[in-house]
């Protein structure tokens, strides 16, 4: 399957610490960065083939490690302590230490797999995609030492982000190549269903109260809200161009899609299903260098980190003024962000 914006070169780095980017605002030394003092970003570098460790207080890459081949998505575990990785040119996921980034173990899903969406549940378990496998993984006690593995089959072509519910019931994936969103049972492990929503459906995100299922789909330019269990489409919203990712606020209030050919972000009221402001995080001339991709928001909701996938850089946004606060560098092709406090 083509992805036109996702490139793969094996390098990989290992660097000290690196400076907030030189060409961030001017009135970045005057954010209130005491507020984020204790918090840490963790970006995947999948062409560097590395895990950075960046400060928020400080604006610092404080450490980064080699990591398995290409790694697009990561997640952190309920208690901060762990961050795993999924290796999207292997068959494994690798679980570190997020104090010094050490290594603890990796955890096998079989030949061909190439996993991408991670989930780290509040009830301690891990969600995987596995497009080799036209798959999704649940990992049941994950940092045991009898950790269970069980594969749910999609039958879909691309299984690539997911979103599991609240109560770890369902989670559904976004089906690149097949044009489809599907909901797996994991419990009772009926049937998949999918449905088909616009042309490459990629960015998902679960409202808070799980009661709407949010959808990006990039070739479309579109957004679209399913209702999560019989997956009818109850809204269609025009977005920016190429949609990559898609991002509810932790409030509910907001969705944000990440318009990587625009530099902007589309933020939608998920009441009204309205566009109702845009984020410029680029211009329209340096989208293409830049090469916006994944979405990340702050606990509270007050900041969105985006992803820049081709300039190596992480964009720190304030989502009430909408102005770029600071670009932190990181390795080579920082794309999968989580934060733990």
């Amino acid at each position: 399957m083509v992805r036109g914006c996702l490139g793969i070169v094996a390098a990989a780095s290992l660097t000290a610490c690196t400076p907030v980017d030189a060409g961030a605002s001017d009135d970045a030394a005057a954010v209130a960065n005491s507020d984020l003092a204790g918090q840490i970003l963790f970006v995947a570098n999948k062409r560097g083939n590395s895990l950075s460790k960046i400060d928020l207080g400080s604006g610092e890459e404080v450490k980064r490690v080699d990591s398995c081949a290409n790694p697009h998505e990561l997640a952190t575990s309920p208690d901060g302590k762990y961050v795993a990785l999924v290796c999207y040119s292997g068959t494994r996921l690798d679980l570190f230490r997020t104090d010094d980034l050490e290594p603890v173990k990796s955890i096998e899903l079989g030949p061909n797999a190439r996993p991408h969406g991670i989930h780290w549940h509040a009830n301690g378990d891990l969600y995987a995609t596995a497009e080799g496998r036209r798959s999704l993984f649940w990992i049941r006690n994950p940092l045991g030492d009898a950790a269970e593995t069980f594969e749910y089959s999609t039958g879909k072509d691309g299984s690539h982000m997911i979103a599991v519910a609240p109560n770890g019931n369902h989670a559904w994936t976004t089906d690149l190549g097949s044009k489809t969103v599907t909901l797996v049972d994991l419990k009772t492990r009926r049937a998949p269903r999918s449905v088909t929503v616009g042309v490459e459906p990629e960015g998902i995100d679960l409202s808070p109260d799980g009661k709407a299922l949010w959808v990006s789909a990039r070739g479309s330019n579109k957004a679209f809200e399913l209702d999560p269990m019989t997956l009818e489409v109850r809204n269609e919203v025009d977005t920016g161009r190429f949609p990559l990712r898609l991002a509810i606020r932790p409030q509910g209030d907001v969705a944000v899609t990440s318009d990587l050919a625009d530099g902007a972000l589309s933020v939608i009221d998920t009441q009204t299903a309205q566009i109702v402001r845009t984020i410029a995080v680029s211009s329209a001339e340096e989208a293409e260098a830049r090469v916006q991709v994944t979405l990340l928001w702050s606990d509270d909701g007050t900041r969105i980190y985006a992803a820049e996938t081709g300039s190596d850089t992480v964009a720190e946004v304030d989502y009430a003024n909408g102005k770029v606060l600071r670009r932190f560098k990181v390795g080579e092709g920082g794309d999968g962000l989580a934060i733990v406090n």
